[in-house]
């Protein structure tokens, strides 16, 4: 179905691939030794040319509980890019090496450019503040499974929505499902581009914006939460001021629905209070878990092992 392909973006797989995805990954949820040794003899080339803990330490454990290998580099100081080596060099060098390649890279656009020197498929783990698709496909896969459907629902992201790229995904993502409403809910500075506002007008999505969660937490079936990314600014005193903007307390979450879900890319700062960890509601490390699941089938459907 996926084999050989490359994913940059949300939209490069069709509602009928998604939802493909999604099956597989619930049977290797519910049945572990599904597909296990299913990509033996493949190997997968990590390149992270910014920090991450679930996304890259997710790819590695999915090829491995596979049957397959990796290998990589978890920082570009490690690598000849830091003697200057351009990226289409390096790409074309690593897919010589590999069956796969996934790349977090610091700048928009670059998981498309490496697409276009590699001879392999190469699958964005997040591009600059442009796309993170298989964040967007562990978050449809964690609402799906957790709230049973992903139609007609209310989504409030709050946050950073400007630099926010699961943001930027999963907007794009939802605006293919029926019955969805967002809620943006960020301070001024903050707001999510004018570009998603602009896609998911012309798809005629109903969309809101607030500053203050409490005016609309008690509306929404999922709240998606993001921390302030230090990383995306050029000014300190900007991101300090703005860091704490938005907190989520066990306060705050009594006057939400009863069966509305918390999710968060990870990893939070001090945008979830620790207390909230207990409410049943808070679903974003089970989120992190079935990214794993998602990424297997991914892995597994793009090495043409299904």
């Amino acid at each position: 179905m996926l084999k050989g392909r490359s994913l940059i973006e949300p939209g490069n797989f069709s509602q009928e691939e998604l939802e493909g995805l999604f099956s597989l990954a619930e049977k290797i949820e519910d049945d572990p030794s599904y597909l296990r040794e299913s990509c033996r003899g493949k190997l997968l080339a990590a390149l992270f040319f910014e920090p991450s803990t679930r996304t890259r330490l997710s790819f590695e454990a999915a090829m491995l509980r596979l049957g397959g290998s990796c290998l990589g580099f978890a920082e570009p100081g490690s690598s000849s890019a830091a003697k200057g080596e351009s990226l289409a060099d390096t790409i074309r060098t690593v897919s010589s090496y590999a069956d796969a390649i996934v790349m977090r890279n610091p700048k928009e656009g670059a998981a498309l450019l490496a697409s276009r020197f590699s001879s392999v498929p190469v699958i964005n783990a997040g591009d600059g503040g442009h796309h993170h698709p298989t964040q967007t496909l562990t978050d449809l896969l964690t609402i799906r499974r957790i709230r049973g459907t992903t139609e007609n629902l209310i989504i409030g992201f709050c946050g950073d929505l400007k630099f926010g790229r699961t943001v930027h995904s999963l907007a794009n993502a939802l605006s293919r499902y029926p019955g969805v409403r967002m809620i943006f809910i960020s301070p001024p500075e903050l707001t999510v581009p004018e570009y998603i506002k602009e896609m998911l007008n012309k798809e005629k999505i109903p969309c809101g914006e607030a500053e203050r969660l409490e005016e609309v937490i008690s509306e929404l079936d999922v709240l998606y939460m993001t921390r302030v990314q230090r990383e995306r600014f050029f000014n300190e005193e900007d991101y300090i001021r703005l860091k704490d903007f938005y907190i989520l307390t066990a306060e705050k979450m009594q006057g939400a629905k009863k069966d509305m879900i918390v999710l968060h890319p990870l990893p939070r700062v001090n945008e979830i209070a620790a207390e909230v960890d207990s409410d049943e509601r808070a679903v974003y490390f089970r989120q992190a878990k079935y990214g794993m699941y998602v990424r297997m089938a991914l892995l597994a459907s793009v090495l043409g092992a299904v």
